[in-house]
């Protein structure tokens, strides 16, 4: 149970960001088909596996703290993909400041 738990409380910030977005499996396209559902919905939410990528192609932006960049994921056929327009946490940012380093 506590299990349970733990993965409903780890998962649930990816459930909120897939809720409000399009949600696609990686699995299911091809390089090109992600790169033209990024480009035509502009909101993105890419499961691969059990977890996720955010993606927001210009002109939307990415939330307050995080900032765009590349990744590579496995696509259907099993090729690895260079996306671009990842929404990662940014370090640099006044935002995610730790208080406690």
């Amino acid at each position: 149970m506590k299990n349970l738990i733990l993965a409903i409380a780890l998962l649930s910030p990816t459930a909120a960001f897939a809720a409000s977005a399009y949600e696609i499996n990686a699995r299911d396209y091809d390089c090109a088909g992600i790169r033209k559902v990024i480009s035509q919905h502009h909101k993105v939410f890419l499961r691969t596996g059990l977890a996720g990528r955010s993606f927001r192609a210009p002109p939307a932006r990415c939330d307050l703290g995080d900032m765009y960049t590349t990744v590579s994921v496995r696509d259907a056929k099993g090729q690895q993909c260079v996306l671009q327009y990842a929404c990662i946490t940014d370090p640099s940012s006044f935002r995610n400041f730790d208080f406690d380093r």
